[in-house]
């Protein structure tokens, strides 16, 4: 790894935790100023602004007739910011479940990834593909805004010291751009280091790229989880995979110059472990309503397994076959059963209360 590689990533790691520590605490600022929930703030603005770096590289992927390092850092992205991104979260600190989001958001994400997935199964999303992805996001974000009016803050909130709305809003972009500069650094570092290694378009942009993009929801994360904006750190991870669906494939889907392509073994394997891993989220999110610690270990494990998938598919390393066979036969099956038992054993529970219309 060369002196420049190196800085590259560290000041790209520098400059990510400066922004992720400003987004949000303005977006959490904003949220209390205005009468929004800091869930509904991480589901919209927060998610917007943290998937800026996905959608500057989707869609230069699209106009530069890469559509295998749109599409993959578009579905890695969703996959790490479930199976990596929330799953170190609840490792610093167990994540508490808002009712609303396993009632309407999550239930949003899983139909919009099979929407996606369906749409792309002729091996290519159009123009109008685009335009339809394009207004999904629009409705949904219209729903959210409607849902959150009138939204009291939580006595923790209401405790805060108050900055004027501008203030805020000014805190929040400062703290984007530094989020996109730090992204864009570390990119540039870790591509250098997969184009050494010889890997192909795809797995740099379902790993490295998507990783890379993937920082600023990661910095977000962790610091909402460190600042007690727990809703905001969850909010973030789910809002953000229906932005990357919606918002920056649609974007992509739009501007390619012949449509995205899609290859063959992302409607075989990326897309399954996508709705896969989104599916996971119901019995996680209904365990008590919260992530917890051996939760967040379970879902980090798994995408250690997954990069370790690619890794060996894309590289031809011995024992592919074997490991191949162990996830699919042994390690999967146990853990959707472990999670499904988890999830109906919380749900059965007396102490389980369900969610109601005016949970938040």
């Amino acid at each position: 790894m060369s002196a420049l590689t190196l800085a590259y990533l560290i000041a790209g790691l520098g400059l990510l935790v400066l922004g992720a520590e400003g987004l949000v605490k303005g977006a959490a600022g904003l949220a209390r100023r205005l009468g929004g929930s800091p869930l509904t703030i991480g589901l919209t603005v927060v998610a917007l602004g943290t998937s800026a770096p996905e959608g500057a590289v989707s869609v230069e992927a699209a106009l530069s007739g890469r559509g295998d390092i749109a599409v993959g850092n578009a579905l890695g992205s969703c996959i790490a910011n479930v199976l990596l991104i929330l799953g170190l979260s609840a490792l610093v600190s167990p994540l508490a479940v808002a009712p609303r989001l396993v009632r309407f958001d999550v239930p949003v994400m899983l139909g919009i990834g099979g929407l996606v997935f369906a749409l792309a199964l002729n091996g290519r999303l159009g123009r109008l593909e685009g335009v339809g992805l394009l207004a999904a996001i629009g409705l949904y974000t219209l729903c959210l805004l409607r849902r959150s009016r009138g939204t009291a803050p939580s006595a923790t909130e209401a405790q805060e010291p108050a900055r004027p709305p501008l203030a805020n809003l000014l805190l929040a972009l400062v703290g984007l751009g530094l989020l996109a500069a730090g992204s864009h650094l570390f990119i540039e570092g870790a591509v250098s280091v997969a184009r050494a290694l010889g890997l192909s378009e795809r797995v740099i942009g379902l790993t490295l790229v998507a990783v890379g993009t993937s920082l600023p929801e990661l910095a977000t994360s962790l610091l909402a989880v460190l600042r007690g904006e727990r809703d905001i750190a969850v909010g973030n991870i789910v809002g953000s995979n229906i932005v990357n669906l919606t918002l920056i494939t649609g974007s992509a889907a739009l501007v390619a110059p012949d449509g995205l392509s899609i290859s063959p073994n992302a409607l075989t394997f990326d897309f399954p472990v996508m709705l896969a891993v989104f599916a996971a989220c119901v019995p996680i999110f209904l365990s008590g309503m919260r992530i917890r610690r051996w939760e967040g270990l379970l879902l980090c494990t798994h995408y250690l397994a997954y990069i370790l998938y690619l890794a060996m598919f894309s590289t031809g390393l011995g024992g592919f076959d074997i490991f191949r066979h162990a996830m699919s036969w042994f390690v999967l099956p146990a853990t959707g059963t472990i999670l499904i038992a988890s999830g109906l054993h919380a749900w059965l529970s007396p102490r389980h209360k369900p969610p109601t219309e005016t949970d938040s």
